[in-house]
């Protein structure tokens, strides 16, 4: 019987085992990085005071405004005409606090990219996350949970606070009426929204007080010029304004001046994936 030996040639290399990281599969690119983008944009989010200021704006406003407007409406509901009382829609006034926390959320938006630029954060950012659609996309996924959560949190309570206001006229609203619940959640999609158009905004033009001005514009200035068109166009134009999409994604009773709900979440999301897509392609083209 012969025994085989294995002998190294003199001056060969040395053969090397392989190690059980070499013959485990790959981990497709991009899948752990992204991975560790969110994560590591879940404690930027968690750690810097202004989110939570923000995120209490957004609060204070849907709850606030929505409490005031109720308790202005209920004043002098008995000084309102049969018509107006049978065309009330509680649940729309209860939740027009949305108008003045849209802008709150799309600050935060803006800040959650755009103050990396100015501090100049942004290249430790990259060089972490080379592929920068990844970075882009971890950003929107924790902003997006975040934003989403407190929205929720925001009109439920407005309407719940502002229901049990109108109920003392016997004029309040139920979840379980017909469109009601759509329209509460509508409003926190609305919100949520606008906060994603901030990133995109922010992503866009690197400069805080340059996206904020453009958002606010794009929601309140913007509307009040296509108001000035001449008739039909600016209700045949305004209806597809964000602003008006958000009124018609939480008011329960149909308006002639706005799209349909499924329209208008239609055109809303149309918004929302343009301007990030539109994001991601200026900034996987262009220096830090």
């Amino acid at each position: 019987m012969s025994t085989t030996t294995s002998e190294t040639t003199p001056g060969a290399p040395t053969p090397r085992p392989r190690v059980a990281a070499e013959l485990a599969p790959a981990t497709p690119p991009g899948r752990g990085e992204l991975r560790a983008a969110i994560a590591s944009e879940t404690t930027k989010m968690r750690s810097v005071r202004s989110t939570v200021w923000t995120l209490f704006a957004t609060l204070a406003a849907t709850i606030g405004i929505g409490s005031l407007i109720a308790l202005a409406r209920t004043s002098r509901w008995d000084r309102m005409s049969p018509i107006d009382k049978l065309t009330f829609d509680p649940t729309s006034f209860g939740l027009r606090g949305v108008f003045l926390a849209q802008l709150a959320l799309g600050v935060l938006g803006v800040l959650v990219i755009s103050s990396e630029y100015s501090t100049g954060m942004i290249r430790t950012t990259l060089t972490a996350v080379p592929r920068r659609v990844n970075m882009l996309a971890a950003k929107t996924i924790v902003f997006a949970v975040v934003a989403a959560v407190v929205s929720l949190v925001a009109v439920f309570a407005a309407f719940g606070i502002s229901q049990s206001i109108f109920a003392s006229k016997h004029a309040g609203a139920s979840l379980g009426d017909s469109g009601v619940l759509r329209a509460v959640v509508g409003a926190a999609v609305y919100l949520t929204a606008v906060g994603l158009m901030g990133i995109a905004l922010g992503t866009l033009l690197r400069r805080t007080a340059g996206a904020i001005s453009t958002l606010f514009g794009f929601v309140f200035v913007l509307p009040a010029l296509v108001s000035a068109l001449p008739s039909p166009w600016d209700t045949n134009v305004g209806k597809y304004l964000p602003s008006a999409t958000g009124r018609a994604l939480f008011s329960v009773r149909q308006q002639s001046d706005l799209l349909s709900p499924g329209a208008a979440l239609a055109v809303l999301a149309a918004y929302v994936v343009v301007s990030l897509g539109l994001a991601a392609f200026v900034l996987s083209r262009r220096d830090a």
